[in-house]
């Protein structure tokens, strides 16, 4: 801007005014002015840029609409014509209040401005207090229950010092009372320590027993009545029945003029979001009252909540949190304080000696901690910046400090808060809706409501050329209207944000893609489907964003052939009668089946395997009539029962393996009309026969085995008697049988007589063993 002035005064005065027009376009550094950009075309982009932007809605202006106030004047802008919006703080101070003020502010934030106010919070004297003990009854806090049968009326006596009315309550929990929190045995859901031979109560998650009273006689008595429990696990329900008690303002009788302390009574950690899982619990906690005749009903369906939950609870019902635990879990719950606002940790003594001086002290200690939360709703938090810097009545100040401490009755702590907006919202998520900051002290029924206006828009003093034009009524009642006018349903972004609301009627933007037209610039030729890189796949005409095809051709890119040439088989039909014709393809029925006319089906009948199923069915039905009306949903084909399948010649053979270790049997028969199962009724027990089998082997080999061995030892038991004979001339019947007589032929010839003229043959039978002995 500076450069720009400096030359300014080098130039004649009697130069034209568009040399000065010109001017915008000579700057030192482009980055000076991030206004200036060829790409802002629209009021409503250039405010987004920051509040140092502004917008000229005057007609015929020549040089670029956004850039700082400054530029504009410069460059020939009249003051009428810019949008530039202020930043606006406005204060409602009807609203009475008497410890927060302001109670309500309104104002009007711009995309990168920022505005602050001031809260006071002061504290009062002798506030009313309701106390509501919330009891951990397990086995092991039974010394410290006992003991709250005898302080709660001195406690009550020493809180008057400090509350003009104090009223006490009670209610009590366990654990969520599902396996493995408890023991799920019957006899132990009705008395959890009957191994210990005492009567406890039944497990659970929350009790509500006594609202908040006035009445210490009645609330003595019902301490009197109270039991102890069980559970198994070490962690408890606390945090369930916290939300429950924080939540369940009427059935607890939560005052809204009264300081609200929650006292939690334990000797163990709380379960937290998720353990829940353990138990097969897997629904978010909804963070609202689930409380049927005083007890927490949705205990065995909903998870713990968590801690950020809970603490969101606690401060949306201004109540403190006090935990009184035992020495060994203080460090847990210590732990926790910096996650939970306006709550104390102190440690019990055995059987609770000190609890009296424990609440005293931790309300006193609440009461002088001033702290500021603050909360934007709808889930708008992340386009917005808070900062809170507190003035304690001690002087002291820190930037983004928001608690003081030490605060005594009366005194006031100041809050200066500061809102910014970092950007607009979505076109689509609303920049006219007003978005609500709660600006809450911790613990107090009191807030502050901020509401902010988002300028994200402009007027209609962008439609310059009304002032010029004659018919100025018209103009007017279009400007009366504001930009809804050019807005197509009154809630889409003003002329589809493609164009440019003047004097109500849309001006529509230019495209190097093709042309925007319509009342709201809400049609184009380009922004059909592409298919092969042309709109409407060349067979179409793209009109209002969807594609007029040509004759012939269907779909959204027009890429669908009406004809159905492609898909008929050679029989005729189409798909084979298998299937439907679809942008000129084959799309079978059966999933199972392929091809170009549905022809293949790998698995349809061949695989005995696919068929089973239908077998199991009719077989669980033990092959009886109902099975035929019970299986239609598993069986394809026709379905009958035979006694002899081997009868049937035509079809394949299958096994259906049955539990019993048989089988049974089953034919598939693919006929014309599709195919038909026939199945036995009579099951082959294939593994007894196998047994039968085994067995008569086994005991034919050991038979066969048994008889020549008793051969072999008979044999030898008659040799060794034979050569053990004592009178070797006595004839012997241990014949070797190998030696049987044979048959000798010897010629014998006398030397004395003359050889005849044929020989003589004599035949001799001679034993070989008889001749060895004659040997001999």
């Amino acid at each position: 801007t500076s450069c720009t002035r400096r030359s300014r005064d080098l130039i004649p005065p009697g130069v034209s005014v568009l040399i000065s027009a010109l001017l915008v376009l000579v700057s030192c550094d482009p980055a000076d002015n991030h206004c200036s950009s060829a790409l802002i075309s629209t009021c409503e982009d250039c405010l987004r840029l920051g509040p140092e932007c502004a917008w000229c809605s005057q007609e015929r202006f020549l040089s670029q609409r956004c850039g700082s106030v400054a530029d504009l004047r410069l460059t020939g802008c009249q003051e009428e014509f810019m949008e530039n919006p202020d930043v606006k703080v406005e204060v409602n101070a009807t609203l009475d209040s008497s410890q927060v003020t302001p109670r309500e502010i309104t104002i009007h934030l711009r995309p990168g401005s920022d505005a602050s106010f001031v809260v006071e919070v002061r504290q009062l004297e002798r506030y009313p207090v309701d106390l509501y003990y919330l009891v951990d009854v397990s086995a092991s806090m039974q010394e410290n229950l006992d003991r709250l049968k005898t302080v709660g009326l001195a406690l009550s006596h020493q809180m008057k010092e400090h509350s003009s009315d104090f009223r006490v309550g009670f209610g009590s929990f366990v654990d969520k009372p599902v396996s493995p929190y408890i023991d799920v045995h019957p006899t132990k859901l009705v008395n959890p320590c009957s191994d210990y031979e005492v009567h406890c109560r039944p497990a659970h998650g929350f009790i509500h027993v006594l609202p908040v009273t006035k009445n210490m006689t009645e609330f003595t008595r019902v301490i009197q009545e109270q039991r102890i429990s069980g559970n198994m696990d070490t962690p408890e329900g606390g945090f369930d029945a916290m939300l429950q008690a924080t939540v369940c303002k009427k059935d607890i009788g939560w005052r809204p003029e009264a300081k609200h302390l929650l006292l939690v009574m334990t000797d163990q950690p709380s379960h937290l979001a998720l353990d829940s899982k353990l138990a097969g619990i897997v629904v978010p906690h909804d963070g609202r009252c689930h409380l049927q005749d005083n007890i927490y009903s949705q205990t065995s369906t909903m998870e713990h909540p968590s801690i950020g939950q809970l603490a969101e609870k606690l401060l949306e019902n201004s109540v403190y949190s006090i935990f009184a635990v035992d020495q060994l879990q203080y460090r847990w719950y210590e732990d926790l304080m910096n996650l939970i606002p306006g709550s104390y940790v102190g440690r019990l003594f055995p059987k609770a000696s000190n609890l009296k001086d424990l609440v005293v002290h931790a309300y006193k200690k609440l009461l002088s901690d001033v702290e500021l939360q603050v909360g934007v709703e709808g889930g708008q938090a992340h386009r917005f910046r808070v900062n809170v810097t507190a003035f304690c009545p001690n002087g002291s100040s820190v930037f983004e400090n928001t608690k003081c401490s030490s605060v005594q009755p009366k005194q006031t702590v100041f809050f200066n808060v500061t809102v910014g907006m970092v950007s607009c919202p979505a076109p689509e998520g609303g920049a006219d809706q007003e978005v609500v900051i709660s600006v809450r002290p911790v613990g107090l029924n009191e807030s502050v409501t901020v509401r902010v206006r988002q300028v994200c828009g402009c007027g209609c003093t962008e439609a310059g050329r009304c002032h010029d034009d004659s018919n100025s009524t018209a103009c007017s009642e279009d400007m009366g209207k504001g930009m809804d006018v050019c807005r197509e349903d009154g809630t889409k972004p003003v002329c589809s944000g493609r164009g440019t609301c003047r004097c109500g009627t849309c001006v529509c933007d230019s495209s190097r893609l093709g042309n925007i037209y319509g009342k709201f610039c809400e049609m184009d030729d380009f922004s059909c489907p592409y298919e092969r890189g042309l709109v409407c796949g060349g067979r179409g005409q793209c009109v209002s964003g969807e594609c007029v095809c040509q004759p012939g051709f269907t779909g959204k890119t027009c890429d669908c052939p009406v004809s159905t040439e492609t898909c008929v088989s050679d029989d005729g039909s189409i798909c084979g009668g298998l299937g439907k014709c679809v942008c000129g393809r084959c799309v079978c029925d059966d999933p199972r089946r392929s091809g170009t006319f549905c022809e293949k089906c790998h698995t349809c009948y061949s695989s005995c395997l696919s068929h089973w199923g239908c077998v199991g069915c009719h077989l669980s039905n033990r092959l009886g009539p109902h099975g035929f009306h019970l299986c239609n949903h598993s069986c394809t084909p026709l379905v009958d029962y035979v006694d002899d399948i081997t009868e049937l010649v035509r079809g394949s053979y299958c096994l259906y393996l049955a539990p019993e270790k048989c089988h049974y049997r089953f034919l598939v028969d693919v006929t014309t009309d599709g195919p038909q199962l026939h199945i036995s009724r009579h099951p082959v027990c294939v593994w007894g026969q196998r047994s039968v089998k085994t067995f008569l082997s086994t005991f034919l080999l050991t038979l066969m085995l048994g008889i020549g061995l008793l051969a072999v030892v008979s044999h030898l038991l008659r040799t060794r008697n034979c050569a053990w004979q004592k009178n070797p001339n006595q004839q012997s019947d241990c014949k070797d049988s190998a030696y049987g007589p044979t048959t000798n032929e010897k010629t014998i010839t006398y030397r004395r007589d003359r050889l005849p003229n044929q020989p003589v043959e004599i035949h001799s039978h001679i034993s070989k063993k008889a001749l060895t002995n004659a040997w001999q």
